[in-house]
C-alpha cells in the first residue's frame, strides 16, 4: 500500500494515511485515460455549428451568362461555392459528437489518473478542508501553505463556503467525489483532497 502524509489547513503534517492499491496503485492504462479525456471533451461540445450549402442560399436561379462565347469560364449559378455569397462545400451541420464508455473503462481510467498523481507526489491529503467564512484570501493562503498553486480541490460533499472562496482563484477548481473526472485530474498539477473524500473513493471504486 502507498502511504501519504496527511496535512492540516496550515500545511503542517499531522499524520500518515495508507491508500488502497486497488484504487491508488493500479497499472496505469494510458489508452483508457486518453479515451476518457476525449470523451469528456466530445460530450461537452454543443455541435450547433451550421452553414448553408449551395442548395440553401438564396438567389442563383438564373445562369449568369451563356455557356459559350463570352471568354469567361462556364458558370451555372452565382450561388456556387466560388462566388461571393455562395454556398459552402461540405458545410458543417448540427450533430452530436458524444460517445459512450462502459462503466469498467471509466473506473479504470479514473484509477489510472489517481495512481499517476500519487506516484508523482502530486496527491495531498488534508485532514479536513473547511473555512469559517467565505474568503478568497484564506483559501489562497491554505493552498500556498501546502504548495499547491494549480490545484484540484476534491471535497467529500458540497461545501458552499469552500467552493465560493475558491471561485475567484483562476488556477483552482473545486469538485466532489461524485463529479470527479479524469480530465480535471490531468489538467491540474496537484490534487488536494479531503481525508473523508479519500475513504469515499476507496469505498466506491475498490
Amino acid at each position: 500500500m502507498a502511504k501519504v502524509k496527511v496535512y492540516d489547513m496550515t500545511g503542517k503534517a499531522v499524520g500518515d494515511m495508507e491508500l488502497s492499491d486497488k484504487v491508488f496503485g493500479v497499472e496505469v492504462n494510458e489508452h483508457l485515460v486518453h479515451l476518457a479525456v476525449v470523451q469528456q471533451l466530445a460530450n461537452s461540445r454543443q455541435g450547433t455549428q451550421s452553414a448553408k450549402t449551395r442548395n440553401e442560399v438564396s438567389g442563383g436561379g438564373k445562369k449568369p451568362w451563356r455557356q459559350k462565347g463570352t471568354g469567361h469560364a462556364r458558370q451555372g449559378s452565382i450561388r456556387a461555392a466560388q462566388w461571393k455569397g455562395g454556398g459552402i462545400i461540405f458545410a458543417p451541420k448540427p450533430r452530436d459528437y458524444s460517445f459512450k464508455m462502459n462503466k469498467k473503462e471509466k473506473q479504470a481510467a479514473l484509477k489510472s489518473a489517481l495512481t499517476s498523481k500519487v506516484a508523482g507526489e502530486k496527491f495531498k491529503v488534508i485532514d479536513k478542508i473547511a473555512l469559517p467564512e467565505i474568503k478568497t484570501k484564506a483559501m489562497a493562503s491554505f493552498l500556498s501553505a501546502i504548495e499547491a498553486e494549480k490545484a484540484l480541490v476534491v471535497l467529500n460533499s458540497v461545501d458552499d463556503i469552500v467552493i465560493t472562496s475558491a471561485r475567484n482563484l483562476p488556477s483552482v477548481k473545486t469538485t466532489q467525489v461524485g463529479t470527479l473526472s479524469v480530465y480535471d485530474l490531468l489538467k491540474y498539477d496537484t490534487v488536494v483532497i479531503d481525508q473523508a473524500a479519500v475513504k469515499t473513493i476507496e469505498e466506491v471504486y475498490a
